[in-house]
């Protein structure tokens, strides 16, 4: 979805604070119960919800100190491995012309409808453009983190079986960005982009690159570049 946001900037709580309120809201316009059995319940049985998007980005947004910079180049992207949930999003959006992100009116000036990619069977190597958020017994972990791939490697496994496909196997962190610490509903998620690589089935990897790596998807963390 490319928006133009109606502020310069927005504060950094609500960079990745509103996310929740907005997927949902949008599902909500489209298919009440959906989004209800979706919040309370996760999806087949399981807790997670297969579900992720952005948060807004903008490309060439002058940095400013304290704040979150925003123009009228941006985007946000949202995403479903699941085909109804999917197709309420783009029913919800189809009906737009703004969504409200905290403070902002991001103004829509259209959308589109990607497919990812076909992936090939074995080793592949996937990007985060936001931060990936993995913790143990409450604890956040950082790349490099004794436990980290471990945790990852079991978040990853968890979205395989709600799914119903391969576990994937083999990761690797290959690289990692800064420490990134945002507040979310007065909580701290702090976390990093990574590129990974694993071995996984080609329908899990597809299934990623719309959902995303790591915990808190639907708030905006570790979706796939």
């Amino acid at each position: 979805m490319d928006v133009a946001s109606d502020l310069p900037s927005l504060p950094w709580d609500d960079v990745h604070g509103p996310a929740r309120a907005v997927v949902y809201g949008l599902l909500q316009e489209e298919d009440a119960g959906l989004a209800q059995a979706l919040h309370d319940e996760g999806w087949a049985g399981h807790p997670l919800k297969p579900l992720g998007l952005t948060v807004p980005l903008f490309r060439g947004a002058a940095k400013r100190r304290g704040v979150y910079a925003t123009n009228a180049q941006g985007s946000v992207w949202f995403g479903s491995p699941v085909p109804e949930i999917l197709s309420a999003l783009v029913r919800a959006l189809a009906g737009r012309q703004e969504i409200r992100w905290g403070p902002a009116r991001l103004r829509m000036h259209g959308f589109t409808v990607e497919a990812a990619p076909p992936a090939e069977d074995g080793y592949v190597e996937l990007s985060t453009v936001t931060p990936v958020v993995v913790k143990k017994e409450g604890r956040h972990l950082l790349p490099g983190d004794e436990d980290y791939e471990e945790r990852l490697a079991h978040n990853l496994a968890h979205k395989a079986d709600v799914l119903g496909l391969p576990r994937p196997t083999g990761l690797r962190v290959l690289e990692a960005g800064p420490r990134r610490r945002f507040a979310v509903r007065g909580a701290p998620r702090i976390g990093a982009a990574v590129r990974v690589g694993l071995e996984a089935d080609p329908r899990l990897v597809t299934a990623l690159r719309s959902w995303g790596l790591g915990l808190d998807n639907v708030q905006g963390f570790g979706w796939v570049r």
